[in-house]
């Protein structure tokens, strides 16, 4: 099986879920951050939180792939 590590990613699968729903909420953070920037570009803090957002929107997929290297064969 090579790399497959399917404990790690069942004791992932909560905490990743979990994440997903803070990236459906950092998405529309994303999107407010990234409307707010255009319509006033002094508002420099709005891009700030729409780049955190982004990387929250990323977070599930950090975490599965944290906990399926956390386990070993």
């Amino acid at each position: 099986m090579g790399d497959c590590r399917p404990l790690g990613f069942l004791i992932g699968l909560p905490f990743a879920l979990v994440a997903l729903v803070l990236s459906l909420v950092a998405m529309i953070v994303w999107v407010l951050g990234s409307v707010l920037s255009c319509l006033c570009p002094c508002c420099i803090c709005c891009t700030g939180i729409a780049n955190l957002a982004m990387e929250i929107v990323q977070l599930p997929v950090k975490v599965i792939k944290w906990f399926t290297d956390q386990i070993p064969c």
